[in-house]
């Protein structure tokens, strides 16, 4: 499982499809989420668990000291199955590594679900679609979990 974490001042998705916004944050934390194959619900829990502490919003004095709780922040939580690409073989990249899309969904799904019983506002992408991100950037701050 590897996660991608920004530190946001806004950020939105849109699905293509419709142009219909599914998700939508003001401060907070923009996450991309991939899973492998071979990825637990357990391994789920822990990041999620890991992820609701980590201490990367500002305080008073503008150090990166504060979790996403703690500043009333939401996060917006988008999969992300290319996060696994495989660029070894070539300039096309494999997915091989990637957790299967029905798997993947179920892991998804427990991860949101975890994320909002630690008292955050979550909101999510639209599993599987295409979609346009829009994300302002704050600091910028990028952590990657792997």
């Amino acid at each position: 499982m590897k996660l991608i974490v920004q530190r946001v001042k806004r950020a939105k998705v849109v699905r293509v499809s419709d142009q219909k916004t599914v998700g939508e944050i003001g401060l907070g934390l923009f996450v991309l989420v991939g899973f492998k194959k071979g990825d637990t619900e357990e391994e789920a829990h822990k990041l999620a668990d890991k992820l609701s502490k980590l201490r990367v919003m500002s305080d008073e004095s503008d150090k990166m000291n504060k979790s996403i709780n703690e500043v009333r922040g939401k996060m917006l939580v988008v999969s992300q199955f290319t996060l696994y690409a495989d660029t070894k073989g070539g300039n096309r990249p494999s997915f091989i590594n990637a957790e299967e899309p029905e798997k993947a969904k179920k892991l998804y799904e427990y991860f949101v679900t975890k994320l909002k019983e630690k008292d955050i506002q979550v909101e999510s992408g639209s599993f599987g679609d295409y979609m346009q991100i829009e994300a302002v950037l704050d600091g910028p701050v990028t952590i990657l979990y792997d």
